[in-house]
């Protein structure tokens, strides 16, 4: 390895399959080193928190010598999983991940509980959908209440990992702000966990992790792992929280991921709060908001109608009037938790890769459906989509995004976002400087611009049909 021009950090990316490190100059932003280990999911979407650990250690490793030069380490994770831990810091049980909807009767009865959509959104600037770690201890209370009673600790994946690093016990973790804000026992509005939430859902506050702010570390590596000891430990954050500190956003810019779930974001000065459910009112890393639209389905999903179909992702075809919507898990934006997938409009004339075009269709409709809601006044109507993610290296989304937004879309050379934007916290930290600046010089974003197209509002308007006449449907449990 040549010489650094200035000290190294490492960024960890801890998603739903896999675990990724990356070791970088804090100076360039150059990658050193990388690494990168697997997970194991169920089909009832859980995972063991475990096994994270192992795939974190796994890619350390893989990093070689310059992990044993890194100054400081940030963990990003997956957001909403709930991990529940005993006495001795041992899994409960495997962590109920973010796409796993099973809590939606509990999400339902919460909601009405305590004063509705508008209550929810005021106090802790979410509508929870089912996916919210809220639901999720509600559904464990209900369902394996042996489960819940042996807990000690409740903590989110990425709290998980960084106090593995750090080796503080049950009553020592750490959160922040921005993953914290996921969670839907945390206010917004007054950025503390809401009592009145958590005496709810009989959730101990004392089980909680202590919530650090922006460059405040959560403490140093622990003696016997595999970086050095006592390098500092930054807070950690949510996956899309890093996402937007690996780009180095700023106010109104919109980017949109497409990966297992699909994601629209920008950040804003202002707290958001909708009361319809679609944004979720997300903090940042920082001290700003990062309003937020999911999906549940986008790569994994237009993946399998390729393979039910015999054909290459790539091989889309125009033209048609078929509509797929395309809800294999259900479906979060719209709030759909018991959908599955539905397809309309065949002909004896519809070709295999019209029905591959009508699902990409599908999915990144979902998502500009929601982008006039995250984008606040201040945001420039025209500026390019910043398209990330595994799908943003594919022409059929890039062109899909294109054509059913009609606005330019810039893809950064920058790969593995989240594991970068972990480093530039990681730097802040060290450096004693906005993680978001540093990303910027960086220079994260940069990356070929494509120009826009106009809109398709034919299929626009054949996909919101569609929706509306099928929502009874969509539905049905």
């Amino acid at each position: 390895m040549a010489a650094p021009d200035g000290p190294l950090v490492i960024g960890v990316d801890s998603s739903t399959q896999s675990t990724k490190a990356l070791v970088v100059d804090t100076a360039t932003g150059t990658v050193v080193a990388r690494g990168q280990a697997p997970h194991v999911v169920t089909e009832e979407h859980d995972s063991d928190p475990e096994q994270w650990w192992r795939a974190l250690s796994q890619a350390l490793e893989q990093c070689g010598p310059a992990a044993q030069q890194a100054a400081a380490v940030s963990v990003a994770g997956q957001q909403h999983g709930l991990v529940t831990l005993d006495a001795d810091g041992r899994p409960v049980r495997n962590a109920l991940l973010w796409n796993d909807t099973r809590s939606a009767p509990q999400r339902d009865r919460l909601i009405a509980e305590l004063g509705g959509p508008e209550e929810w959104a005021r106090r802790a600037g979410s509508v929870p959908p089912a996916s919210f770690t809220v639901t999720k201890w509600a559904w464990l209370r209900e369902n394996e209440p042996d489960a819940a009673a042996a807990t000690r600790a409740v903590r989110l994946p990425h709290d998980y990992l960084t106090g593995r690093l750090t080796g503080q016990g049950v009553r020592g973790g750490t959160t922040d702000r921005g993953d914290a804000s996921g969670s839907g026992w945390w206010s917004t509005a007054t950025e503390s966990y809401d009592e009145r939430i958590l005496a709810h859902v009989g959730l101990d506050p004392d089980l909680l992790p202590r919530v650090v702010g922006p460059g405040e570390p959560a403490g140093t590596v622990a003696k016997g792992l595999p970086l050095p000891e006592g390098i500092l430990v930054a807070a950690g954050t949510g996956d899309n929280m890093a996402g937007a500190l690996g780009l180095g956003l700023g106010p109104g810019r919109p980017v949109l991921s497409l990966g297992t779930s699909g994601t629209v974001y920008a950040v804003s000065e202002r707290r958001p709060a909708d009361p319809s459910g679609i944004v979720a009112g997300f903090a940042d890393a920082g001290r700003a908001w990062l309003p937020l639209a999911c999906t549940l389905n986008c790569t994994q999903a237009v993946d399998r109608f390729a393979a039910l179909l015999g054909l290459d992702r790539e091989a889309t075809e125009p033209g048609g009037s078929a509509v797929v919507l395309p809800f294999l898990d259900g479906e979060r934006t719209p709030d759909l938790p018991y959908a599955s997938g539905l397809v309309h409009g065949l002909r004896h004339s519809t070709t295999g890769g019209q029905l591959l075009q009508a699902a990409y269709d599908g999915a990144v409709f979902a998502l500009l459906r929601a982008l006039g809601l995250v984008l606040d006044d201040t945001a420039e109507p025209d500026a390019p989509i910043l398209l990330i993610g595994g799908g943003a290296r594919g022409t059929a989304w890039r062109e899909t995004v294109r054509r059913l937004s009609g606005r330019p879309v810039t893809v950064p050379h920058a790969d593995e976002l989240v594991a970068l934007g972990a480093a530039a916290q990681a730097a802040g930290l060290l450096l004693g400087r906005d993680p978001a600046a540093v990303s910027r010089e960086w220079d994260t974003a940069a990356g070929p611009e494509y120009g826009a197209v106009p809109r398709d509002d034919e299929a626009l308007a054949r996909l919101d049909a569609t929706l509306g006449d099928a929502d009874a449907l969509l539905r049905r449990r």
